[in-house]
Order: structure tokens, then sequence, then C-alpha cells
């Protein structure tokens, strides 16, 4: 048996070190610095206040993202509103109070948000849910009550939320509804009243509720499970006689609708076979009119609803190739902040003046990532891959600038390949900038990102397709995408690592686990290697999501249940890891708790296999600081270096103001051992 350990050991070390002498990209090609590519942005997330008195957006004060805030016509007067020293905030929006900004914070990465509101003028912030383990649950503000919100808080139970009506000049909260039957989501108007609630069936199904007038509920409808992830209620016009839903039942994919409160007739404002509406659209800042809904199935595209914004959007359009957004609108919609992003170019803000009748003016604000300007970075490629039992995967391929000199898409010459698998999994990839994509290419990796079965945006069924198929069907997908760049030339069947987050981490634990010989390497973060006791240990407040991880995933309450989520498992599959593995966690994930993680490490170890284990004290689901984003990504560069063979950048300083610690594998990384040695150093100084 150790002989067998020692084979294993050597037959790892030997396949990292027939990968350093792969062919990296040219000399030529500008090396893009992590910093330029993972360090806090310049600016982002602009907005404008509902008045249009006030410009605002994210940036760093110290090193760390805050609120800054400018005259709407002096972005040179900004100053921050905000002092955070930790992980930094980076979801804030304006309140309808004059010059009152609200921003969500959690505290190492535990993600219980607090809601906290700040007056710009005067400075005063004041903690709006100050209750111990609470999760504000944002709902409505609204230009008719500009002096309230309302406010989802589950401090009285931790896994439902009751509704609150808070004053935004003192913090008093009035309680709007005690949640004693399990409610999930509550829907509300421009008048600040409760007109709709969503609580999951023993079923799996949402039932919908409405008031019933006697300070009750009454049934309004039900949404079937297989329809619960394609599904909602979007919300009311400011008048409340509209009720908008994307709505996939009796169809395939989700339609735009609008519901006449008063007869209940339903119109399909806008649909596509393609691809689910709703998750996005557009309302008029006053009427709450919806007026323009996205489209994305490959790209991301505008449709007008109302022929009043239909030049605005065709002005838009021309700001480039790309893809663009409006973040917010001013309350007389005369004026617009939009941002736009292309694969090769960070997003850029403008903002937009509305002119009656014809083209409006478009003035440029910021870029978020200037440093990256000039730089080699490349075109992502839409594409469209048929799985082994015909499903089309919508998915996404970057090339580094030596195999695509043409720029045309096609791959000129095999190179290695990083297959990135998004999280979720009900979630999906998409066209656009992504750092992690230009900063691979840019070291001389392909990289392709799949939707796979399960994702969402393509319609029930193909979320459906997924259902109990973690490990399988869902694997299957990925292991046909390699299948297909290994067959388009884009790179050879033995030069394919594997990455990704969350249900990412978890595909790299099962590439690992149960196709060891498909992948040359695998970058776990924070993926789960047990689902028995992923489920065990889910958030209290997901309790009403539990059903689609029962149904869709697999049920823990059952006997049979455990025991396919243990087949599904790469915990129960370690002994099959040969080839290197990299694992990157936050200490107080509270999804895919640090546990998850810790078993793997430690059942590798047992049986002498080896392993990297990178751990933030300071992160959660994921790595939101900069300084450990570029960390791990230092360690990341070097691990695929060893195993495929490209470009690394030095770590230098790229420790620093990083918590990292790496309690296992660390000289399974060239240079981590001395740059860990420096940081400590650093530190204590």
């Amino acid at each position: 048996m150790r002989l067998t350990r020692l084979i294993l050991a050597a037959a790892i070390a030997a396949s990292c070190a027939a990968a350093a002498s792969a062919e990296p990209a040219p000399a030529g090609v500008e090396m893009i610095s992590r910093d330029a590519l993972f360090g806090n942005p310049e600016k982002v997330a602009v907005q404008l206040s509902p008045d249009g008195k006030y410009l605002s957006w994210v940036a760093p004060v110290d090193g760390v993202l805050n609120i800054w805030v400018a005259p709407a016509d002096d972005a040179a007067k900004a100053k921050p509103v905000t002092d955070d020293k930790a992980r930094g905030i980076r979801e804030y929006f304006w309140s309808y109070r004059e010059g009152t900004l609200l921003y969500l914070r959690d505290t190492g990465g535990d993600e219980d948000f607090h809601l906290f509101s700040v007056d710009v003028a005067s400075g005063v912030k004041r903690d709006l849910t100050p209750y111990p383990k609470t999760r504000a649950m944002f709902n409505q503000a609204s230009h008719l009550h500009p002096d309230h919100v309302l406010v989802g808080m589950n401090d009285r139970d931790s896994k439902w939320h009751d509704l609150y009506k808070v004053n935004l000049a003192d913090g008093k909260r009035e309680l709007v509804h005690k949640n004693e039957q399990e409610i999930g989501n509550y829907f509300s108007d421009a008048d600040l009243k409760l007109r709709m609630a969503q609580k999951q069936s023993p079923d799996g199904s949402q039932e919908l509720l409405e008031p019933d007038g006697k300070g009750g509920w009454k049934s309004s409808g039900s949404i079937p499970f297989e329809d619960s992830l394609t599904t909602s209620p979007m919300g009311y016009s400011t008048d409340g006689k509209i009720q908008y839903f994307a709505d996939s039942r009796g169809r395939d994919t989700a339609a735009l609708f609008a519901i006449d409160v008063a007869s209940g007739k339903k119109t399909v404002l806008a649909e596509d076979k393609r691809a689910d509406l709703g998750d996005s659209v557009m309302a008029d800042p006053k009427t709450g009119l919806v007026q323009a809904v996205e489209v994305d199935y490959e790209r991301s595209e505008w449709k007008a609803l109302d022929p009043a914004i239909a030049k605005d959007l065709e002005t838009l359009r021309g700001i480039g190739p790309g893809t663009f957004g409006v973040n917010s609108r001013s309350l007389d919609d005369k004026h617009w902040i939009v941002a736009y992003a292309a694969a090769e170019q960070p997003t850029v803000y403008y903002r937009y003046t509305r002119e009656a009748g014809k083209a409006g003016k478009l003035d440029k604000l910021f870029s978020a990532r200037p440093a990256l300007d000039g730089k080699p970075l490349v075109p992502m490629w839409p594409q469209q891959i048929k799985a082994r039992d015909g499903l089309t995967l919508v998915s996404y391929l970057t090339l580094p600038p030596d195999a695509d000199a043409n720029r045309d898409g096609k791959a000129d010459k095999p190179v290695p390949l990083v297959l990135m698998v998004h999280g979720g999994p009900w979630a999906r990839d998409v066209y656009g900038y992504n750092g992690t994509h230009q900063w691979l290419a840019n070291r001389g990796y392909a990289v392709l990102s799949v939707n796979y079965r399960g994702s969402t945006g393509f319609g029930k069924s193909f979320i459906a397709a997924g259902d109990r198929q973690w490990a399988t069907r869902m694997h299957d997908d990925l292991i046909d995408a390699v299948g297909w760049a290994v067959d388009n030339k884009i790179t050879r069947k033995e030069d394919v690592a594997i990455m990704g987050g969350s249900y990412g981490g978890y595909a790299t634990l099962v590439g690992m686990t149960f196709t060891p010989d498909t992948f040359k390497c695998g970058v776990d973060i924070v993926g789960p290697s047990n689902l028995n006791t992923l489920l065990a240990t889910i958030p209290p407040y997901w309790a009403a999501f539990f059903e689609q991880f029962a149904r869709r995933v697999g049920d823990p309450r059952t006997e049979d249940g455990k025991k396919l989520l243990a087949e599904r498992s790469p915990l129960s599959r370690v002994d099959a890891i040969k080839k290197p593995l990299l694992i990157g966690q936050g200490a107080n994930d509270p999804r895919v708790k640090q546990d998850e993680s810790d078993q793997i490490v430690k059942a590798m170890k047992a049986k002498k296999i080896p392993v990297t284990y990178v751990l933030f004290p300071d992160e959660g689901h994921g790595f939101r600081r900069a300084p450990n984003t570029k960390a791990f990504n230092a360690v990341t560069e070097g691990f695929l270096s060893q195993c495929l063979g490209g470009r690394v950048q030095p770590i230098g300083d790229d420790f620093k103001g990083s918590s990292i610690s790496v309690p296992e594998g660390a000289a399974g990384v060239p240079g981590l051992v001395e740059a860990l040695k420096t940081h400590t150093q650093s530190v204590k100084k």
C-alpha cells in the first residue's frame, strides 16, 4: 500500500514536470499584472440619486472599497461617505429621502447582511437592522413614501423573515407582517402595501397568497415545482393597477406578462423560445411601467416595449459592439447612468442626457479599470456545443493571442485549456468582460465556460434536465465540451485543467474523482465534497429553498436520498485522485462550510495523496477582498503553470494585505513556501 502511495505521488509530480515543458505564450505578448486584473477597481457601481443632485460610486479608501458621493455636475468634488476598513462595501442604492444612501454589509463573509443608511450631508450612519445574527432582506423603497422602506428581518426566527416598515429619519421599525406562515418572499407596491406573498408547499411547488382583507391570507394561485426557478412575481406599476410576472407556466421559457389586477387579464409583453425573460427589465421611474426587457441567449440584447425609449436604446447600442445596462435613472427621467462593457473592454460608465423625440447625449464618466487600457485583451466567442444527447450548451470560448492571431475565434493551434465551471448550479455564464478569462488567456491558456444542463436562463426543461444529475449527466456535459474543444483542435486531450467555485468547485472535485483521467489538474474554490453534510448545514434562512435541493440534488430525509448523495460525493472516491489538486476556502463560508474542504484534505492526507489547501480566515463563499483574490490567483497561476506550462508572474508582493494561510501542501507550488515566509515576516513588522 505504501509503495502504491509513493508511486501516486511520483506520478503527480511527473505530471507537473512534464507540463512545465509545454509551449508558453510568446514573449511578445505583454504580461498583464494580476493587480490590474484583480486589484481594487478604480470606480464601479456608478449611480445617480433620484433627484439628480448626486453622483455616487464605489472606490477604494486606503485599499478598502467604500462609497463616494459628488455633486452630479462636479465629480472632482467627490468624498467618501463610508469608512469601512474590513471587507469593503459593494452593494448600495439610493433611497428617495433626500441625500440618503442605503448599503448592505456583512462581517467576514458570514452573509448576515445588515442594512445601513448614511446621510451624505452630515455623514451620519445608522444600522437599520441592529440585531445579532440577522440577515436583512430589502423589499421596497418608493418615491411616494420617501422617508420609509420595507425590510425583512429574521431576528425573531432565523429561518423566516418578518416584514417591517423602517423610518429612515430615526431608524425605528414598525411590524407590517409577522411571518408565522413560513413565507419565503413578500411583494409590495409603491404605496408600501403588502400585495402578495409566496410560500413553499410540501411538494416543492410555490403557493401564491394575497391579503384577505381580514388580516389573513387567501390563496391566489400556485407555481408548480417544474416552474419554480423560472416563474416569479416581479412587482407592480406605481398606481398598483398592473402586476408584472415572469412566467413559464404552460410553456418552456419564461415570458414577460402584464396582469390587469382588476380583471385578471394577462398580456404577453415579450417572449423568446430560446431564453427566459424577466430577470432584467427597465421601468419608468415614476409610473413603474415596464418599458424594455433584456433578452440573453448568447449575448445580452434589449428589446423596447415602449416607443418612448426606442431611440434611447438605439443610441446606447451605438456605443459599441458590446453590451450595456442602465444602472440608474433620475426620477424626472432626464438623466441615466449607463454601464457599457465588451469582452475586451472592462466596464465604462456614461451619463446619458435624454432629449425629447431624438437621440440623447452621452458623456463618458469613468472606466472601472483604466489600468487595462491598451493592454492585450482578447475577444470572447459564444459557442453552441452539442451534448451527447443532443442538448445545446451555450458556451463561451476565449483564446490566447498566439492561438488566434487574426481574431476570428478559430484556433490556429492547440494550446492548454482551462475549463471554467460556473457556480449555482442554478445560474449561468454570460458574454462580456471576464477578468478570469483574460488572465488565463494572457498566460497562454484557452478558456471555456459551459452552460451545462441545470443552468438557468434557457427554459425550465433545460433546468430539469439537470435534476438529480450531479456527477452524472451534468458532468457529462462538461466532458462533452472538452471533447468538442479537442475535436476543433483548440486543445489536446492531455492538456486540460478544470476550475470553478461553489458548484464549479464541486465539479472540479468530481472531475478529479469520477473522471480522473480527463483533467490534468484541478482548482476547487469553496466546492462541497460531501453532499450529505452540505445539505445538513445549509443556512437557516434557506429553509424556503430547501425543497429545491431535495428534489433537484437528492433528499437527505430519506435513506435512498442519503445513499444517492453519498454516491455523488467526491469524498467517497478520494482513492481515485491521481492528478494535482488546489483547494481554496473561506473560513466563514455559511453555504459551503469550511468542513467541506477540511474533509477531503484530511482524507487525501490519510491516503498520502498530495494536495495544496489555501484558507482565508476573513472570507466567506468566495473571495471578495482584492488582496485575497490576488493572493489566491498568484497561487493558482503557479499551480497551473506546473501542470499546463503557461506563463507565470512571480508572486512578488501579491500577498500584501491578504489573510492567506496554507495549512497543507505549500511545497506543491513553486515559490509558495518562500512567499509565505516573506509575507509572515512583513506582517510581524
